[in-house]
């Protein structure tokens, strides 16, 4: 990836046959460029910014306006993130009380040893264009067995304040590890942790100096019997890369990457599990016919590789 320029979409009704429609690209920002642009977010504090996330470990701020200049620096971290192929700084979230609290969240892939990092940062007092890169406080740490699969989105949930971190397998091909059915790990799952401070239950999988979170009573596996982590939301997925709230609903629509034939779209429920590798999409994986599906909860929507290939959206 090099420099990418963002575009919006635009849907255009055909004159001919007004059921149909055709999509055109649009340059957003004809002044702006950015390198290696893996992520766009916005906070709720009503000054109408976009803050551009760089896979290298670059954060930068503009106005939401097309005529704007530049987009500065706002965080540069990338001295502490490991970047390439599918690792970098991939998550960007804002407090839901960010006009107040100035608190932002990111979720980026450090070395030695190599491993997902989950960490909360400030703005510098009296500007709000600019992180302060010294206020990091690492929440959640996970190691990552190899360089790819590490997921990357995290967001607060619209309805419940929590925050939601996707976590990929693992790595690697098949999931060599068996992470994507195996709730006593935290790869290959969708995370729900409470970042706002004491109150739930304390960390399970992710216990350790630099654990900094709560667990909602509420979470489906929470203290439940066996060694399941507590931290999950829903499981059984190979790499989520994307994935979002609708508005209107409040349902969590998430793009997990397939392997080698299908990708898939789930609407994730809590306590899911979304079959990786069992199952790739409708279809058996391991073993490739015949699979046990019971219990598996499958995609709304799956597509082959024959027109495109990794599901990129949430």
């Amino acid at each position: 990836m090099g420099m990418r320029t963002l575009y919006a979409v635009v849907l255009l009704a055909a004159a001919c046959a007004p059921a149909a429609a055709q999509s055109q690209l649009q340059n957003a920002f004809p002044n702006l460029s950015f390198t290696q642009l893996v992520d766009l977010q916005t906070p709720d504090d009503g000054t109408d910014r976009l803050f551009s996330v760089e896979q290298a470990g670059v954060i930068r701020v503009f106005p939401n306006d097309p005529a704007t200049p530049s987009a500065p620096v706002f965080l540069d971290i990338q001295g502490r993130v490991e970047s390439g192929g599918e690792r970098g700084l991939l998550g960007l979230a804002f407090s839901p009380n960010y006009a107040a609290d100035g608190v932002f969240y990111v979720f980026y892939t450090a070395a030695s040893p190599l491993r997902s990092v989950l960490a909360r940062f400030s703005v510098m007092p009296g500007d709000p264009d600019a992180g302060d890169p010294n206020s990091e406080e690492i929440l959640l740490e996970v190691p990552q067995p190899a360089g790819n699969h590490n997921g990357g989105q995290i967001a607060f949930g619209p309805d419940d304040g929590y925050l939601y971190v996707a976590l990929g397998d693992g790595g690697g091909s098949g999931d060599p590890g068996e992470h994507g059915q195996n709730p006593e790990t935290l790869l290959g799952a969708l995370l729900r942790i409470d970042v706002a401070g004491p109150g739930g239950l304390p960390p399970d999988c992710g216990a350790g100096p630099n654990a900094g979170y709560a667990i909602p009573a509420d979470n489906p596996l929470a203290d439940g019997p066996g060694g399941a982590c507590d931290e999950i939301w829903a499981y059984g997925l190979r790499n989520p890369w994307r994935f979002s709230f609708d508005p209107p609903t409040g349902a969590l629509w998430l793009g997990d990457v397939g392997q080698d034939a299908f990708e898939e779209i789930d609407v994730v429920a809590g306590g899911g599990n979304y079959g990786w590798n069992t199952m790739e999409g409708f279809a058996c994986f391991a073993p490739p016919t015949n699979c046990d599906t019971a219990g598996l909860a499958l995609p709304v929507w799956a597509y082959p590789h024959g027109g495109s290939k990794s599901v990129t959206g949430g």
